[in-house]
């Protein structure tokens, strides 16, 4: 097995694994292996497992990454003793055993909530929300966001999550200052809650498209790190 760590990522609600085709290219330039997973978003036990199943085609210890419900998932699936860090981006992080509504009722509704419908048990982003998930793209890539998006399972934030890896590894939060998905402020209170490295950018929910450098810095940090803690 390779030092090196791999880099493997779990997407949120209204995206898929290419919500990170922006990231990928510069991990990749910098030699890392890169796995970005698919979930189906019908249930975090199962979403869990299929970010470990990916586990077994990592070269190295493996960066977890979550955005947005991803960070649920990492959560849970962050416990694998394969994982040896993890970055949220502008995601949940529950508490083991907890929903992820636990944390999310805690704060005022976001404005997204004004643009989703249920349609045959699935909440999907109407086209009028997505400036609110992603305003700070350009208009054509704000409808391949809406063409892309992968909708959950409406009870899929009222499942409890197994575990609490942020507990248990070092971890990175990246924090999106005028993201009108997930409050902001909730934000900062799981980052803070986590003891996380916080970096803080004037970004939408979807920092990974609007501000993919800096994102890459975060997540590639992480990984040096692991790097010099191996070498100590």
């Amino acid at each position: 097995m390779s030092d090196k760590p791999t880099i493997v990522f779990a997407h949120g609600l209204w995206a898929d694994g290419s919500c990170y085709s922006k990231v990928i290219p510069l991990l990749l330039a910098d030699g890392f292996q890169v796995i970005s997973t698919q979930n189906h978003l019908n249930t975090v036990a199962d979403d869990a497992a299929a970010v470990r199943t990916s586990f077994a085609r990592a070269s190295g210890p493996v960066v977890l990454v979550g955005h947005s419900y991803g960070g649920t998932v990492i959560t849970a699936a962050g416990t694998d003793n394969r994982v040896a860090a993890l970055v949220y981006i502008c995601a949940f992080a529950p508490e083991d055993g907890d929903t992820t509504l636990v944390d999310q009722n805690k704060y005022p509704a976001t404005p997204i909530f004004q643009h989703i419908e249920v349609t045959d048990g699935r909440i999907w982003l109407r086209p009028s929300g997505v400036p609110e998930f992603a305003g700070d793209l350009p208009e054509t890539e704000q409808q391949l966001v809406w063409a892309t998006q992968m909708a959950p399972l409406a009870d899929l934030f009222g499942q409890p999550v197994p575990g609490a890896a942020w507990k248990l590894k070092p971890t990175s939060y990246i924090v999106g200052s005028e993201d009108r998905t997930i409050q902001p402020e909730l934000e900062r209170f799981l980052a803070k809650r986590m003891n996380a490295k916080i970096t803080e950018l004037a970004s939408s929910h979807v920092p990974m498209l609007s501000q993919p450098r800096r994102v890459y810095e975060v997540i590639r940090d992480a990984a040096v790190n692991i790097q010099q803690r191996a070498a100590e």
